[in-house]
């Protein structure tokens, strides 16, 4: 059951729907919405935003409803209205997880606002919503030689990421409760890498 309740933090890991994608760098955000889901003791349900969804608080007391996405990536915008839309939620009150190239594997930046650095699920999403809303950018580096970087997120993690990508999926979890339960700056101080 889905309540529509205001204050409720949104927090969407973004993807691509579908096996094929489930392991690749471009689906670290809806990892790490997965990851949340499961430590509440949730699972994600469909969810008529195109979405699938878990609602619960935090210990702390917040509300939250995670989301990872029923589009491809570069429709990301349509859904993640629907779910604003749903709980009357305003742009202060969402949390877009997505993968970044331009910082290295397993570092973490949170931030408000700002561009799109060329990422299409937050281009579609900054389309719709305007650009105010905070993000919890998961590192995943650069392609290596002439990889095509289109390429390259579309690519499971290596073999020698994969060691590490359990912690680095539980500490992108960390940093989402932690912006919630302790706001922007503290969260910053204590995970941006």
């Amino acid at each position: 059951m889905f309540l529509n309740r205001k204050d409720r933090w949104i927090v969407i890991g973004l993807g691509n729907p579908g096996q094929e994608y489930e392991r690749t760098r471009h689906n670290i955000g809806a990892m790490v919405a997965i990851e949340l889901a499961k430590r509440a003791g949730k699972k994600l349900s469909s969810h008529k935003s195109r979405a699938n969804l878990a609602e619960y608080k935090l210990a702390s007391g917040e509300s939250i409803a995670v989301a990872t996405l029923r589009s491809y990536m570069n429709e990301s915008g349509g859904p993640t209205k629907a779910l604003m839309d749903f709980y009357k939620a305003k742009s202060d009150h969402l949390i877009v997880i997505h993968d970044e190239l331009d910082i290295p594997f397993e570092a973490i930046r949170i931030k408000q606002g700002g561009g799109d650095n060329g990422h299409n699920g937050l281009k579609s999403i900054t389309k719709v919503l305007g650009p105010d809303y905070f993000r919890l950018r998961m590192g995943i580096g650069r392609p290596l030689g002439n990889q095509d970087p289109a390429d390259f997120v579309l690519k499971p993690f290596s073999a020698n990421e994969r060691k590490n990508l359990e912690l680095f999926v539980t500490k992108g979890a960390d940093a989402i409760e932690a912006l919630i339960s302790e706001g922007l700056e503290r969260a910053q101080a204590n995970f941006n890498s």
